[in-house]
């Protein structure tokens, strides 16, 4: 059985950033993922630039990566009142697929090890984790750091409370060659019973990823249709399925995604990104908050493995804390503020009042974003 200082369970952002953040300070880890890079994901591939540094900090220059740089939000209600606003902090556009490879290369350059499995069972005791792969193979370590993404099997295998409640959200993602999309914009249209980003990737592609409830996307049961006959309703995503050519054979989809609260420590397990809690897409802050909560994860487990002063308890309970305290709000604001776009009649009365005043708008894109990180 080898072992290892940690074991990171999902090579998604979280993960990745975790591996390389460990690995500066010396930890033997290792990354159990179940795909091989590179591969796309559902996501709004938009990073909010107060990761940025922290990302240089650990040697990942995204400017290097022909990332789109945006710093105007559009957002419009189902019948397409719109409005526009400056991004206090602006961010940058680039895919899954170039991002997460990005920092697997970076991370592989250093010498951290991948194992390309799906992991059956993360088990704990005498304070030594055991987690057992696909293969048979059993890996055994200090600590082992949650990064599975939005749902697993493993949530069925911890008894996580929020897997066992049926969710009524759908994404669905696809990019597209359109001419008429401004670099520097990322735009989110409500249409009924759900709503979509669009915003240039590294390739000059156009992402289209959408959230829609099970209700209203069951009317049709089909992409293509559904596109046609409900989110084409709204007229900016009427002129772009319009005219917009698609580079995927098929969209990707994701069902189940859950925006129940979940816990950031199972059964000693610390969860990173958005297997410990996932904001509403509306708040294009998914990204940075997964690489974020890696590096909060990442500290807290730093110095649990070199001070014996700090114990396991202190060590989960000052993470939690650290987790609540930078993204509790975030989460809440991200669930009110998809209720009103959701909503036919007050989305419009809000964006009236947020026409008048852009400061209102700005104002509530910055509760849903941190600072700057290093």
């Amino acid at each position: 059985m080898e072992h290892f200082d940690v074991i990171i369970v999902g090579g998604g952002l979280a993960g990745l950033t975790a591996s390389l953040h460990l690995k500066q300070y010396g930890h033997r880890v290792v990354v159990c993922e179940k795909q091989q890079y590179p591969h796309h994901k559902v996501c709004g591939e938009y990073v909010s630039a107060e990761v940025v540094p922290y990302l240089r900090k650990l040697g990942i220059f995204l400017d290097a990566a022909n990332t789109v740089s945006i710093d105007i939000m559009q957002l419009s209600t189902v019948s397409g009142k719109s409005i526009k606003a400056k991004l206090p902090l602006g961010g940058r556009g680039i895919s899954r697929y170039a991002l997460d490879n990005l920092l697997y290369e970076s991370a592989s350059q250093r010498n951290v090890p991948f194992v390309f499995e799906s992991v059956t069972a993360i088990q704990f005791a005498d304070d030594l984790f055991e987690v057992r792969m696909t293969s048979g193979t059993v890996f055994s370590a200090k600590m082992v750091i949650g990064a599975f993404g939005k749902r697993s099997n493993l949530d069925k295998q911890l008894n996580r409370p929020f897997f066992w409640k049926k969710s009524r959200w759908l994404g669905i993602k696809a990019h597209y060659t359109y001419k008429d999309f401004s670099d520097n914009l990322v735009a989110l249209h409500a249409f009924e019973g759900g709503y979509g980003g669009l915003s240039k990737t590294e390739t000059g592609a156009v992402n289209f990823c959408y959230l829609v409830s099970y209700n209203s996307f069951g009317k049709e049961n089909d992409v293509h249709k559904f596109n046609e006959n409900v989110v084409a309703r709204n007229p900016f995503l009427g002129t772009f399925l319009e005219s917009a050519e698609p580079l995927f054979k098929e969209p990707l989809a994701i069902a189940q995604v859950s925006f129940e609260k979940k816990e950031t420590v199972k059964e000693h397990v610390i969860m990173c990104g958005d297997t410990a809690g996932l904001i509403h897409p509306l708040c294009g802050n998914g990204m940075a908050m997964a690489i974020h909560s890696a590096k909060l994860a990442s500290e807290q487990i730093h110095h649990y493995l070199t001070d014996p002063n700090f114990d396991r308890g202190q060590m989960e309970k000052k993470y939690t804390v650290l987790w609540k305290k930078n993204f509790g709000y975030r989460l809440w604001m991200g669930r009110q503020l998809q209720s009103l776009l959701l909503h036919r009649e007050l989305s419009s009365i809000a964006l009236s009042l947020a026409t008048r005043s852009p400061f209102l708008l700005r104002n509530l894109i910055k509760q849903t974003h941190g600072k700057p990180i290093v």
